[in-house]
C-alpha cells in the first residue's frame, strides 16, 4: 500500500484525525502538542498519526493535502489546517461550530475553558 492509499484510508476510517510529530499522549514537537491539548482538553477522540515514524507518511500527508507543514487535522475526511488554524478556530468558537456541523462529539465547557483562559 502506498503511503497516499494509507493516509486516504486513515482519514477516511477515523472521524478525526491529527497528523502529528509524536503522538497524543508525548507530542515530539510544540505545534503538534498545542493541537493535541486542545484536543485532549476538548474530550474529542481522535486518531493520532505519528509521522516521525514513517518518512512516507511524513511526506506523503503534505503532499495529500498541499500544505507543508505538520501537524494536519483532518475531520470527517475534510483537511481543516495546521496549528496556527486550529488555535484561531478554537479561540473564536468555529471549531465548536466544525464539530457541531460534523456531529463530533467534544466538551462544549471545556472550549469555553479555553477560549475565558485567552480572552
Amino acid at each position: 500500500m502506498t503511503a497516499e492509499e494509507t493516509i486516504k484510508q486513515t482519514i477516511d476510517a477515523n472521524d478525526v484525525v491529527l497528523f502529528m510529530k509524536g503522538n497524543k499522549m508525548m507530542p515530539q514537537c510544540g505545534f503538534s502538542s498545542r493541537v493535541a491539548g486542545v484536543l485532549n482538553y476538548m474530550g474529542v477522540d481522535f486518531a493520532d498519526v505519528n509521522v516521525l515514524a514513517d518518512d512516507g507518511i511524513r511526506q506523503g500527508i503534505k503532499d495529500f493535502s498541499d500544505w507543508p507543514t505538520i501537524p494536519q487535522l483532518y475531520v470527517k475526511g475534510e483537511f481543516v489546517g495546521g496549528c496556527d488554524i486550529i488555535t484561531e478556530m478554537t479561540l473564536s468558537g468555529e471549531l465548536d461550530q466544525l464539530f457541531e456541523a460534523k456531529g463530533v462529539s467534544f466538551d462544549k465547557d471545556a472550549a469555553d475553558k479555553i477560549r475565558d483562559a485567552n480572552a
